[in-house]
């Protein structure tokens, strides 16, 4: 499947509005509330997705604003190292990944502002979607995160981004539903 700028710009801002118009909403109670499964709550899922952004993002402005170029292939091309990372983290890849130590958020103290990073975090993304298309997408520049002497193109790495957040997105969708219509029981 090919993927442009503009769907990887679109999907961005669907996730951003949901955030925006359903979970942030939300008191902290039940930002913090674990899903009957255990897994992550609304808010450890959006801290996981931040320290994602807090290492990609940086990385990624650095690699557009140095591979300026009339971008005469708007096209996401993928090498060897793009591909077994979107095929990992692609929301049609339901088998579970276990998540590295510095990513996994769990039993962390978080509050609403998670929120707030996470929206702003969105808005970053976009800019850097926008910024993208005059960059050459096929430029090998961004060191991957748990191995940094690997180096995944600038077009790959967008499209890293945006599918990590469609996985979490999904999961944000099960445990927003599990929390808002589960009530409490009774003491």
């Amino acid at each position: 499947m090919n993927h442009t700028l503009e769907q990887l710009h679109r999907e961005t801002e669907t996730i951003s509005k949901f955030v925006e118009t359903e979970i942030k909403k939300l008191p902290l109670e039940k930002l913090n509330q674990k899903p009957a499964n255990g897994g992550w709550s609304l808010l450890e899922c959006l801290e996981h997705l931040n320290r994602y952004s807090n290492y990609y993002h940086p990385a990624l402005e650095k690699a557009i604003s140095s591979n300026f170029t009339v971008n005469t292939n708007p096209e996401i091309t993928l090498t060897w190292i793009g591909k077994k990372s979107v095929e990992m983290i692609s929301p049609k890849n339901t088998k579970k990944h276990k998540t590295i130590k510095k990513m996994n958020p769990q039993g962390s103290v978080l509050q609403v502002s998670v929120v707030h990073g996470f929206l702003k975090n969105q808005q970053q993304l976009l800019s850097l979607l926008e910024k993208a298309r005059q960059a050459d997408l096929g430029k090998k520049a961004v060191p991957v995160e748990f191995f940094r002497l690997l180096k995944m193109n600038i077009g790959e790495t967008l499209l890293f981004m945006v599918l990590h957040e469609q996985r979490h997105f999904l999961q944000l969708q099960r445990i927003f539903t599990e929390v808002t219509t589960t009530r409490k029981a009774a003491a």
